[in-house]
């Protein structure tokens, strides 16, 4: 990938003398040792689980911690590995770098990103980005806003249906010139894609990997309190695309009011792409184009749970009395495996066709890796603080501080405080359907002595862990896609918060009037 392309380490665009921010990377580092600490402080404890894992309400007792002082440093010091290819062993629920049991690790997500730098490290080579980039730019010069507002919008949508978030990560190659090419800023890039696909995921509607998860532990239905759920989506999706869209329209205003500023080769990338704008495509190019085009089409396409989302009436077979699932022939099902390949492949074949030889063709690959390694090991530092939580058995301390708190509440009260607590065990714990395992199982009974629906408990569970992970740094999402767009962590915090702020009291406004009016 050309210098431009880049994903660029953490910049600071105004150098001063004096403490400097540190990089992602040292970020996560010093969250891993925060972490590491704190668990030393926080006592071991388990609630009684079932045959599927599922923790029973009231049964959280404390134990003695499960490591001694020297395998916790062990622990330490192995969370990266573990956050790359951990195996959680089914019977102690500890996570190792070897054993039997399921796959912890985030290796499908690191080999994942590296694909994609593969793949737009090929494609920036051919040319046929930049003069389609140049060109868009020209077409929506009268209106550029709209650019933020029309992927806002998709990714949010495909966010609250089937949890679009990881995948995103592929997509800030292509952004990142185009909307400085627009006038706007690194930020601008990393809100427009951060903030659609969080805000949509925090307003899942009929999202299987939360709402399905957490629906099914409450002993509802997918579609009980959706109505509430889509209105909470416009709203909050609106809220946001307006929040980003005005701060990029006051960049592009005032340059100077950006809160990452604009680096020398952002200015030599603009030109690039301003130029290309008079160039014609070859016949190369427009066959490169369509083939990055059926690419991104096809990840999108393929991940769709369709079966989930689509209401299928489900036959049961007559002997076991076991509902039968018929798949569509056209749901794919893929994941980061198949992701992977995908893009690997389609490197090559972009290559091939725009007439590459051997060594332009490996070389490609070997930039593209090379300037997204950064992105993919800060996936995986962030899996890695998980692993400590999970191996020293303080995730079911924290979630019985969360029973105790939401207990003996009013209905107002137990939905604002179902609300901020789990905003808190986001941090803690950043995959959505394994917090609804948890968490859900206790909320929802616990509702029902509020005069709580669990419909609402559902929603306000979502709606709180959602606010979280706009900023969490245990979010791959979060870490790797401010990597990716050249934005500080610090400077994404300042940029988030207020935003947090809305949302959250337009979170609490809804879940209060909602809970009178059951």
């Amino acid at each position: 990938m050309s210098d431009e392309h880049a994903a660029p380490p953490d910049p600071e665009p105004d150098e001063q003398k004096g403490f400097q921010f540190p990089s992602t990377m040292t970020v996560l580092v010093a969250v891993t040792f925060v972490v590491w600490i704190a668990a030393f402080l926080i006592p071991a404890g388990q609630y009684a689980r079932d045959d599927e894992g599922v923790p029973a309400p009231g049964t959280y007792r404390q134990v003695d911690s499960p490591q001694g002082f020297d395998e916790r440093v062990e622990d330490f010091f192995l969370a990266p590995v573990n956050g790359l290819y951990g195996i959680q062993d089914p019977a102690t629920g500890f996570v190792q770098p070897f054993g039997v049991g399921t796959l912890f690790g985030a290796v499908g997500v690191f080999a994942f990103v590296l694909a994609i730098g593969a793949f737009m490290t090929m494609v920036l080579a051919t040319g046929a980005l930049d003069v389609a980039i140049g060109r868009l730019a020209y077409a929506v010069r009268g209106r550029p806003w709209l650019v933020i507002v029309a992927v806002m919008a998709l990714f949010s949508l495909l966010g609250t249906t089937m949890g679009w978030a990881d995948e995103t990560l592929g997509f800030y190659a292509l952004l990142v010139p185009l909307l400085l090419v627009l006038g706007y800023d690194r930020m601008a890039v990393a809100g427009m894609i951060i903030a659609s696909t969080t805000v949509g995921a925090m307003a899942s509607t009929v999202n299987p990997f939360s709402i399905g998860v957490a629906s099914e532990f409450a002993d509802v239905g997918i579609g009980d309190g959706i109505g509430l759920r889509w209105i909470g989506w416009f709203v909050l999706t609106a809220i946001t695309i307006a929040y980003v869209v005005r701060y990029a329209e006051r960049v592009k205003a005032d340059p100077a009011r950006s809160l990452v500023g604009f680096r020398p080769e952002d200015s030599a990338l603009v030109e690039k792409e301003q130029s290309a704008a008079d160039l014609t495509l070859t016949g190369r190019q427009k066959a490169v184009l369509v083939i990055t085009t059926f690419s991104f089409a096809l990840l999108v396409f393929s991940v769709i749970p369709w079966e989930s989302i689509i209401n299928v009436e489900l036959q049961t077979d007559p002997y076991t009395h076991e509902a039968i699932v018929e798949d569509f022939w056209w749901s794919l099902g893929w994941w980061f495996p198949e992701l992977t390949a995908l893009f690997l492949v389609s490197t090559v074949v972009v290559g091939l066709v725009a007439g590459f030889g051997e060594r332009d063709i490996t070389g490609n690959i070997a930039r593209g890796f090379g300037d997204f390694i950064g992105a993919a090991v800060a996936v995986v530092l962030a899996r890695g603080v998980t692993v400590i939580l999970n191996n020293t058995q303080t995730i079911d301390t924290i979630l019985s501080w969360m029973e105790d708190a939401v207990s003996g509440t009013s209905a107002v009260g137990f939905t604002t405080v179902v609300f901020v607590i789990n905003t808190g065990i986001a941090f803690v714990i950043p995959s959505s359907s394994g917090h609804a395992t948890l968490a859900m199982p206790l909320l929802a009974p616990l509702g029902d002595f509020a005069d709580v629906s669990r419909p609402l408990v559902v929603t306000a569970w979502s709606w709180g862990a959602g606010v979280a992970r706009f900023i969490t740094p245990t979010s791959a999402v979060v870490m790797a896609g401010i990597a990716l767009a050249g934005v500080r962590y610090d400077r994404w915090i300042r940029f988030m918060l207020p935003l947090m702020g809305l949302l959250a009291a337009a979170c609490i406004v809804m879940l209060g009037a909602a809970a009178l009016l059951e």
